[in-house]
């Protein structure tokens, strides 16, 4: 069925939006033959009225939980659609109802911040912006993965498989005189000491059970290195100023997770204007432990590129190349680097971060790069699509 017949399908004033929005924006029946047959089908099932009744927003909640946009990674007719047959719904609700399905909340007001959503909206006295209260909604917790408990070995019994006798000879007394099981000890210690050493030979295998024994290297044993930092292209879905702060934003970002947008806190107000954050494809840091910023609990780390003449100078994003989608890995150049994986949370007592952010530049060609401090090679910072670059600045920190 034709982009055209599908819309057709559409009630008034859902139908006229998405024609008046779909006359300025080219790409908002699908870039590709199979975004377009996605666009059509997300119409047909908006057209059919199913989808946004009181029963199935439950559903439609859960579907919208790891998307921006419901039938591409772009805005399309299909989200102007559904955002049309959301506003009736959605402008009878008071705030208690908005937060019993964040992702519907979450995604209506993304797109009816979209600049040619919005004109087209305006055009017309039928869909008027609808305020959400985004501060006094309840938070997502991304909590750490709690560590897990190391099992402890009875004392009454060898943790050691290499010689049963001892927990024999503990647990069950024969009444033999004292000298006999001191000797009895001693064979068995020379057994296990050669059982050992074989042990040792044989396979190189630490023995972590008998005490005294090593213990696995953690993760982030050694010097820190670039890896170990995990990057991600991110997607701001919402941004709006601290309550408490008038230096910082509180945004919504999509960092493709099944959990949703994360909460981020940025000291960006007095550098960045707020519609310029507004949908922004950046890249995050996405290992930091979450820490509180003036009571609201931040998940994640804006990468940004300061002036080498200070923040006077100013501060941008650093951007993603195009095509990228919430989620892309983002890794350094370089056979060491491209292919390690990054720990899954920086432990702040070691100060991986700081050791390595102040190698973290923009070339002249305003690339982003984390170089050497010891052999100056350059480590250009990167998606599959391309290498991630500062606006204008060069010679940038970035932190």
């Amino acid at each position: 069925m034709s982009f055209q017949n599908s819309v057709s399908k559409l009630g008034s004033p859902v139908k006229e939006l998405v024609q008046s929005v779909a006359q300025t924006e080219n790409s908002l029946t699908g870039k590709t033959e199979k975004d377009q047959a996605e666009v059509v089908q997300w119409i047909d099932k908006v057209a059919q009225g199913d989808l946004v009744k009181a029963e199935n927003i439950k559903t439609l909640n859960a579907t919208l939980v790891p998307k921006t946009y419901i039938a591409t990674n772009y805005l399309t007719a299909a989200d102007v659609a559904l955002y049309g047959a959301l506003h009736p719904v959605i402008s009878k609700l008071q705030a208690p109802e908005h937060y019993s399905h964040p992702s519907v909340t979450r995604y209506f007001d993304h797109i009816q911040s979209c600049p040619p959503v919005r004109k087209g909206a305006d055009a017309t006295s039928s869909f008027p912006v609808v305020a959400f209260d985004f501060a006094g909604a309840p938070k997502i917790e991304h909590p750490a993965e709690a560590p897990k408990k190391k099992e402890k070995a009875p004392k009454d019994t060898d943790a050691s498989t290499s010689n049963p006798q001892k927990t024999v000879e503990k647990s069950q007394d024969t009444g033999a005189p004292k000298k006999e099981k001191k000797e009895k000890k001693e064979k068995n210690k020379d057994k296990e000491t050669v059982g050992a050493e074989a042990s040792k030979k044989d396979s190189g295998k630490k023995d972590a059970g008998k005490k005294g024994g090593n213990k696995p290297a953690p993760e982030d044993e050694g010097e820190p290195v670039p890896s170990m930092i995990d990057l991600r292209v991110g997607h701001i879905i919402d941004v709006q100023k601290h309550p408490d702060a008038d230096s910082l934003y509180i945004e919504q970002i999509d960092l493709g997770e099944e959990t949703g947008p994360r909460t981020v806190v940025s000291g960006l107000v007095h550098y960045i204007p707020i519609e310029q954050m507004r949908d922004k494809y950046l890249v995050a840091v996405c290992n930091l432990k979450p820490a509180n910023m003036r009571g609201v609990k931040s998940f994640a780390m804006v990468l940004c590129a300061t002036s080498k003449d200070g923040r006077e100078g100013g501060i941008e994003l650093i951007q993603p190349p195009a095509n990228s989608k919430p989620g892309d890995r983002v890794y350094f150049e370089g056979a060491e680097f491209e292919n390690a994986t990054p720990l899954s949370q920086l432990n702040p007592k070691k100060k991986i971060f700081e050791t390595i952010q102040p190698g973290f530049t923009t070339l002249e060609s305003l690339e982003a790069a984390w170089v050497n401090p010891v052999t100056k090679s350059v480590h250009k910072i990167r998606t599959k699509e391309g290498v991630c670059l500062a606006p204008t600045l060069v010679g940038a920190s970035l932190s």
